[in-house]
């Protein structure tokens, strides 16, 4: 069995607020830690009501204070958005705090919109810098040299490992080029999935972190103990992607029984273009699905996002999931 993870986005759901998203995701990653899951992240996103991950270092302190043995990270800082120096000392800090159980996830888009980006005081043209800011972060966070003058504390020395993410071949070249393992962000983008798994692979340089590729792949899976049930349960996460087609961010919304008459032709082909990369399903519909996933992509880990309603049917889900692959 290859390593199960989770991303984590905070909801908020219908009848609920935010603290309680927040001490959910604790739980959950609780839950996770007991199945043997082997990390849980959570993404950077801003000005969207029912996500709360945008402070996401906070987010990541909250739950490794809250577990104990799995690693917790970011999936992740969208470094376009921060000076490489600060993230250095946040992600030291966590480090400091929770040695060997951190990871550093990092992706060019703003993972917001154009006007929350200004709100940020951020250039959208600081994306053309990725590449340069990922090694001056790796920089803050190795041993720090004889004539370096500005060190992260903490920071330096903590060698926090470094993924790239993204959803094209750019994040795959720019892996495969500083030898980091890759994760792609195939829950929601996955039409560019096995070239980028391919240019990665085929391009990878071997480098102090990482002596060869290692690839993680991001699912959307829904699990419960019927089929029709995960049918069901998985008309929220369709009907969030409608409304962000629709412009209408809002809270996570309890499922409904007909899905066809929430969205259109139109939004109905939207959304399962970017829910592709999805296994919907019993424990021997998962089984099977993420399988067939694992054959075609060789995936090394992946990442698994059950956007459901119900914290309880979302806790059971993973629990089938991890049934599923064991």
């Amino acid at each position: 069995m290859i390593p199960l993870s989770i991303l984590e986005l905070g909801r908020v759901r219908q009848g609920s607020d935010r603290r309680t998203a927040l001490n959910d995701a604790r739980t959950y990653a609780q839950q996770a830690e007991r199945l043997g899951y082997k990390r849980i992240w959570v993404a950077e996103h801003h000005n969207m009501p029912g996500v709360t991950t945008a402070a996401t270092s906070v987010v990541i302190g909250h739950i490794a204070a809250g577990t104990s043995s799995i690693r917790v990270g970011a999936g992740g800082i969208m470094l376009p958005n921060h000076a490489p120096y600060v993230i250095a000392e946040q992600f030291g800090t966590l480090e400091a705090l929770f040695p060997g159980r951190i990871d550093l996830g990092l992706g060019r888009a703003p993972g917001t919109d154009q006007m929350t980006l200004r709100a940020l005081r951020r250039d959208p043209a600081n994306a053309d810098n990725f590449p340069q800011d990922v090694q001056e972060l790796q920089a803050f966070l190795a041993p720090k040299g004889t004539n370096q003058r500005i060190e992260a504390v903490p920071g330096s020395g903590s060698n926090v490992p470094i993924w790239i993410l993204g959803s094209s071949l750019f994040g795959a070249q720019l892996a495969s080029s500083l030898g980091l393992p890759y994760g792609f962000a195939s829950h929601f983008a996955p039409q560019a999935l096995h070239q980028a798994l391919n240019v990665y692979r085929n391009n990878f340089k071997p480098s102090a972190q990482l002596d060869k590729p290692y690839a993680m792949v991001g699912v959307n899976v829904i699990a419960a103990d019927t089929d029709e049930e995960a049918r069901y349960l998985a008309t929220s996460q369709q009907m969030s992607f409608t409304d962000l087609f629709r412009g209408t961010r809002g809270l996570m919304q309890p499922p409904i029984e007909d899905i066809e008459s929430y969205w259109s032709p139109q939004e109905k082909a939207q959304a399962g273009q970017m829910l592709d990369c999805s296994v919907i399903g019993s424990r021997e519909t998962v089984s099977d699905g993420l399988q067939k996933l694992i054959e075609k992509t060789e995936a090394d880990e992946l990442m698994i996002v059950s956007d459901i309603f119900d914290t309880a049917k979302r806790q059971r889900s993973i629990e089938i999931t991890a049934q599923a692959m064991a």
